[in-house]
């Protein structure tokens, strides 16, 4: 592992972890050259079904787009990190059990506003609005009424 703050490439590794469901090892490691400590987090590689876009276009699955869907909705609002990261796990489990080689992005879509609903109201109402491009305040009235009840 090369060192992110010198690059040198030897780094030992001082302690070890893993995380309290076993989905990921954490290391703590020191750089041989400059002494400087890291941390990095070790995941099973696997393999996502390709998110087929709207327009019929094919994109890999990326977690990093998800966090960023996550993140807009609930900037400012009292959700924190690790609720963020187990509903992301909850979709990415659920992707991984349909066993599928293809998914619509609305189905993904569909599952973070799932998980937003659970997370925070205004944060669900956010996504919603933007996902499902409300053309009139009726419907964005609709959904407010549907959170409410």
């Amino acid at each position: 592992m090369k060192c992110p703050f010198c690059s040198h490439p030897e780094t030992q590794v001082v302690e070890t972890r893993a995380s309290e469901d076993g989905d990921f090892i954490r290391r703590r490691r020191r750089c041989a050259s400059c002494g400087k400590r890291f941390t990095t987090y070790e995941r099973p590689e696997v393999n996502f079904p390709s998110v087929v876009k709207k327009d019929g276009r094919r994109t890999e699955y990326s977690r990093a787009k998800l966090l960023g869907s996550f993140a807009i909705a609930l900037r400012k609002r009292p959700v924190s990190t690790e609720q963020v990261d187990s509903a992301i796990e909850r979709i990415e489990e659920k992707l991984l059990n349909l066993g599928l080689r293809e998914i619509p992005s609305s189905h993904i879509g569909e599952m973070v506003m799932r998980e937003l609903k659970k997370l925070d109201k205004v944060a669900y109402i956010r996504y919603a609005s933007v996902y499902r491009s409300f053309e009139d305040i009726d419907e964005f009235k609709s959904v407010v009424d549907e959170v409410r009840q």
